[in-house]
């Protein structure tokens, strides 16, 4: 990332680092405050962990990310529920990552922070229409399923008809785990 991105993600993570305390079902960076886990959830599931630098937490799950997998993460998200196309530039993401974490944007970086705050009022709402917690929810279902097939509780299959990756559960191959339906942003994503 240049510099130039750097300074601003640091002025503007810097609203939710200094609040310290912890986040339930929210996205923050690491470094504030955060009690220690050791990696596994009331169940005895594993806790997703490729990094120290984001953490998302939901009940008893506590998912921490490295920047690069976050990143990546953030994207695909806002490309599976149709809100941009395209890979986006290092300003764009940088917009796109503050609203994840912080669950708005201050101060845009991009065309893409301007959209967003252009049409803030269409895209923020119920949580079911939500941009920010569909972002957040496909990173953390992502992270949850990368786990279970880590653990060897899921198998990943390529549907050839449907072009797509499909999870199953190891001991029987077929039983398939039904991913609930996207949601979709088409109608306000994000054009260059």
């Amino acid at each position: 990332m240049s510099a130039k991105v750097d300074k601003y993600m640091r002025k503007n993570f810097q609203k939710i680092r200094s609040t310290g305390g912890t986040y339930r079902g929210r996205m923050k960076p690491q470094g504030s405050k955060c009690p220690k886990v050791d990696g596994m959830d009331a169940e005895g599931q594993k806790n997703y962990n490729s990094g120290s630098d984001f953490v998302l937490e939901f009940g008893d799950l506590r998912f921490s990310f490295n920047d690069n997998d976050f990143s990546q993460r953030i994207e695909q998200a806002a490309h599976k529920i149709g809100f941009v196309d395209g890979q986006l530039n290092d300003h764009e993401l940088t917009d796109l990552l503050c609203l994840t974490v912080n669950g708005e944007i201050d101060d845009p970086a991009s065309s893409l922070g301007e959209h967003i705050i252009d049409n803030w009022f269409e895209l923020v709402g119920p949580a079911e229409r939500s941009l920010v917690h569909w972002l957040r929810r496909l990173v953390f279902r992502g992270a949850w399923l990368d786990q279970r097939v880590k653990d060897e509780e899921l198998d990943i299959q390529f549907e050839e008809n449907a072009q797509e990756f499909k999870y199953v559960r190891p001991e029987d191959g077929t039983e398939v785990i039904v991913l609930e339906p996207g949601f979709s942003l088409s109608r306000y994503a994000y054009k260059r």
